[in-house]
């Protein structure tokens, strides 16, 4: 099983991907890249967007273990773009931060 193997990280491309959230649970104890950027659409993402894939990994993963990304590094895109849905990011994992102290 993945959970049991060596691998201390694993990269998952989330936003827009066609595998099921829910297979996350097959990485317990693992850090989890979460791609909540899509690189291959030129539509910059909203913050909540990103917070919105962040949440759904959050009923597989530990909030600890989620280290939100894009989804493969960055494909070459117009700056502007680049620039917008990177400052989603930290946005976005701003808002689910900012909900998870107010649900403690």
């Amino acid at each position: 099983m993945l959970a049991q193997s060596r691998i201390d990280r694993v990269s998952l491309g989330c936003i827009h991907s066609k595998v099921p959230v829910e297979l996350l649970r097959l990485l317990e104890g693992k850090d989890v890249l979460l791609g909540a950027i899509d690189v291959v659409s030129d539509t910059i993402e909203s913050p909540e967007e990103v917070a919105s894939v962040i949440r759904g990994a959050m009923r597989f993963v530990a909030a600890r273990r989620i280290h939100p990304c894009t989804n493969c590094g960055m494909a070459p895109m117009d700056r502007k773009t680049a620039e917008g849905k990177l400052a989603a990011l930290p946005h976005g994992a701003a808002i689910v931060r900012h909900e998870m102290r107010y649900q403690e």
